[in-house]
């Protein structure tokens, strides 16, 4: 399986961005009149798209209220919340891992991708990625399903040969539009019920499980 490839969400898989995440959409609730929750009542808003966030945070439809949140986070993102986060351990001992094993590896993260991209190289993981994919500024490809299909495309990759990895149930939903195979992670933010519950192939529990189940299952 030369050609096979993992694809690995971001927030919540390969770091943790809760500091800079609820840290930005406090500081847009704050500037737009409303007193932001605690940051432990934000873990619901790290993994999905911001829109879908701020839709519920603000309870409006509203497009222009929802494009001025946005807005905001990222005046407060781009210069410091970027890098109000933090590598889980091992990553780049599993990255190497899978990538000795004979994989292919790419970011795939509803983050828009000039974040993403910064902050691999901020964690010094770009030479353990064949390439990083997220959404445009616009939110073009932010439904994780949208993405898979994109770099599926892009990469001229069969679905039978690749794997999502990712701690919430939009990941495990993308990968199952798309007919790949699927890893839920528990040490992110999402529950080992959620990810069961949309479908996940696999259950990793720790960094280090994901090659294991790789290298053994797929």
């Amino acid at each position: 399986m030369l050609s096979s490839a993992i694809l690995f969400d971001l927030d919540g898989t390969l770091t943790d961005p809760k500091l800079g995440i609820t840290g930005c959409i406090q500081y847009a609730l704050s500037e737009l009149g409303y007193k932001p929750p605690d940051a432990d009542q934000l873990h619901w808003c790290i993994g999905p798209p911001l829109k879908d966030s701020f839709s519920q945070l603000l309870k409006t439809l509203d497009d222009t209220v929802i494009e001025q949140a946005i807005s905001l986070y990222r005046r407060r993102f781009a210069t410091i919340g970027l890098f109000e986060n933090f590598l889980y351990p091992q990553i780049p001992e599993i990255l190497k891992a899978i990538r000795f094993a004979g994989y292919k590896t790419f970011v795939a993260t509803s983050k828009p991708y000039i974040y993403a991209r910064q902050i691999i190289e901020y964690f010094g993981l770009s030479l353990l990625f064949d390439d990083v994919y997220g959404s445009e500024l616009n939110g073009t490809r932010s439904i994780k399903g949208d993405l898979i299909h994109h770099i599926l495309l892009t990469e001229k990759l069969l679905a039978s040969t690749v794997v999502m990895v990712g701690d919430r149930s939009h990941d495990i939903i993308g990968a199952k539009h798309n007919y790949i195979a699927s890893i839920g992670v528990t040490y992110g933010y999402g529950t080992e019920e959620e990810l069961k519950a949309h479908g996940a192939d696999f259950i990793a529990h720790s960094p280090s499980d994901i090659p294991r189940l790789i290298i053994r299952n797929l």
